[in-house]
């Protein structure tokens, strides 16, 4: 049976190139996304200087990357919302309220980690 989206090695740049779509939709379409863009990437130099350890610097980049993974969920879930439907609904209003929820966790998880990394980087001077 022949697949759609190819198999092997023409699947995997299928992919990568849709992936690189959807990286570009949330440049151009969400501001969330871009903001939260700028935010990772200004956090690396300052993990670099923050992390005690490569493990630490791991987490304070990866929880702002687990940001962006929940900021494109969440925009993917509003843009489908608002295709199926512009007009007032019960239950997209709780997709779209559940999704931003999902981001708001996802920023506290950053204050958690990068928090208790300034805690033990003053702590420790």
């Amino acid at each position: 049976m022949i697949k759609p989206n190819g198999v092997g090695l023409a699947r995997v740049l299928k992919a990568a190139k849709c992936s690189m779509q959807g990286f570009a939709a949330g440049w151009r379409h969400e501001s969330a996304f871009r903001q939260e863009t700028l935010l990772t990437l200004l956090s690396v130099p300052l993990a670099v200087m923050l992390a005690q350890s490569v493990s630490q610097f791991a987490l304070l980049v990866g929880v702002w990357c687990l940001v962006l993974v929940v900021e494109l969920l969440n925009s993917a879930i509003e843009a489908l919302t608002d295709r199926v439907g512009l007009e007032r609904h019960e239950l997209s209003g709780r997709a779209k309220d559940l999704a931003s929820a999902a981001v708001f966790t996802s920023l506290v998880i950053v204050g958690l980690v990068w928090g208790a990394a300034l805690w033990e980087w003053f702590t420790l001077l």
